[in-house]
């Protein structure tokens, strides 16, 4: 299942990117345009900006802002910051690989073999969709 995470910095992302001018939009914009915690916004939108996604502008006319385009930014790249691995287990990972403990042949568990089928759908379902995808 998709954490609240996600889901709220997939919502402001898709909020920053429908910005016609591109200009710093305060959180407390956003988190009520999203209705999202303006806490918890907070600390989503640092992940973002400290992963490369946004800017951040201090003081009067302050705000976040996309420092990329909306068509640049992959979902992969936001679904691995924000979500961790899109693998659902460690040993189908791409990137965060881990043997399983209880399995002592991947190529024959069956379990391994279903979660490759997963990941590879959801890796092409992100890689084929970018933020722009998202704008309504």
């Amino acid at each position: 299942m998709l954490s609240k995470k996600t889901k709220y910095g997939l919502k402001a992302l898709t909020y920053l990117a429908s910005v016609n001018n591109r200009e710093p939009v305060q959180i407390a914009e956003i988190a009520k345009h999203e209705n999202i915690s303006q806490k918890f916004l907070e600390s989503i939108l640092l992940t973002l900006r400290r992963n490369g996604f946004l800017g951040s502008k201090k003081g009067k006319g302050g705000g976040y802002y996309l420092i990329k385009e909306p068509h640049e930014i992959l979902m992969t790249s936001v679904m691995r910051v924000l979500e961790g691995p899109i693998a659902m287990i460690p040993c189908v990972s791409l990137n965060f690989y881990e043997k399983c403990d209880d399995c002592p042949d991947e190529k024959k568990c069956a379990v391994h073999k279903l979660m490759l089928q997963v990941r590879d759908s959801a890796l092409e379902v992100y890689r084929n969709n970018t933020l722009a995808d998202l704008i309504p």
